[in-house]
Formats: C-alpha cells, sequence, structure tokens
C-alpha cells in the first residue's frame, strides 16, 4: 500500500449514528473562520513570543520591543493583529501604550500549548 493512502479507509463504510454525533458537534463556517483567525495568530513566532513575554504580567510597548530585541516599530504592528483578535488588551497611561494578554483563555492556551509541546 503507498504512504498516501495510509490515512484512508479501504472499504467505504459509513456509521450513519457516528456521523450524526460529529454533525452535532460540528461548527458553522462562520465559527471556523474566526476560530482558524485566532490560531492563525498564534502561527507566527514572534506574536507568540510577544504572548509568551506578557504571560508575565503588563509590558509597555518599549519593554517588549526590548525584550524581544525589536524595534517598537515591529513590535506595534504584531500587537495591533493581536488586539484585533483579542488576544491582547491596550491601556494607555499618557504617552505610554501598555499592554496584557486579554483574559485568562488566551494565557491557558499559551500554557496548554507549552505543556503539550514538553510533554511529547
Amino acid at each position: 500500500m503507498r504512504a498516501i493512502d495510509r490515512d484512508r479507509c479501504e472499504i467505504r463504510q459509513i456509521e450513519e449514528e457516528r456521523v450524526k454525533q460529529a454533525q452535532a458537534q460540528l461548527v458553522d463556517g462562520l465559527t471556523a473562520t474566526n476560530l482558524a483567525s485566532f490560531f492563525k495568530a498564534l502561527s507566527d513566532p514572534t506574536r507568540v513570543r510577544i504572548i509568551s513575554a506578557l504571560s508575565a504580567g503588563e509590558l509597555c510597548v518599549c519593554d517588549i520591543a526590548a525584550t524581544l530585541g525589536m524595534t517598537q516599530s515591529a513590535v506595534s504592528h504584531q500587537l495591533r493583529l493581536l488586539r484585533q483578535l483579542r488576544l491582547v488588551k491596550r491601556r494607555r497611561q499618557g504617552q505610554m501604550a501598555f499592554y496584557t494578554l486579554d483574559d485568562a483563555h488566551v494565557s491557558n492556551l499559551f500554557r496548554e500549548g507549552m505543556d503539550h509541546l514538553l510533554h511529547g
């Protein structure tokens, strides 16, 4: 059997009850698109590193840039996308912009991803 065929059934036999159960759990198209965008934000190593830095607590853009060894402009660009997707939130204080993770879900997702990588 060719390697490409190993991921396929050798016969076509549909289990109607299992299909119905799977369909009942299936997310709609818009939700799937939004969730894919959410995970796409985490597909960039720079954005993952920003999430990692913010998992320690609130940082201003200057501190994030210094932590990552990047320019403020480059960090700002990434933060804008993360904020649009509600992964981080911004707080302005005078001329300073401070960022934190949006909520515990983001922190938990990051931690779970790290645990998964370290586990296996």
